[in-house]
């Protein structure tokens, strides 16, 4: 979908992995598109129809921001999978593993 004329545009990446594959999305949006907007326009839940776009399991550059997050020119968009395992508890597991 092509930018409206007149209108000022920003470029944008939409990213998202799992554990077999990983998509990356350029697109060129209106100026204050949002976050949720561009992963719209981005088509990826066409690439992976599993995926579930929620609060706190999207983000810009590795920081979670809410879906209404207005974007800037440059920004990469990404969608986090739930983690399989608390990172506190995995940490503590591999410690007491290597005490014995």
């Amino acid at each position: 979908m092509a930018p409206e004329a007149n209108v000022e545009s920003i470029q944008v990446e939409v990213v998202h992995a799992t554990p077999e594959r990983q998509l990356l999305v350029a697109l060129v949006v209106p100026k204050g598109t949002t976050l949720l907007e561009a992963i719209e326009r981005s088509g990826i839940r066409e690439e992976f129809p599993d995926l579930v776009v929620e609060q706190g399991r999207v983000g810009i550059f590795g920081r979670k921001m809410p879906p209404e997050t207005p974007l800037r020119d440059g920004d990469r968009v990404e969608i986090y999978r739930p983690l399989i395992a608390d990172p506190k508890d995995a940490r503590r597991r591999r410690a007491q593993a290597s005490e014995n």
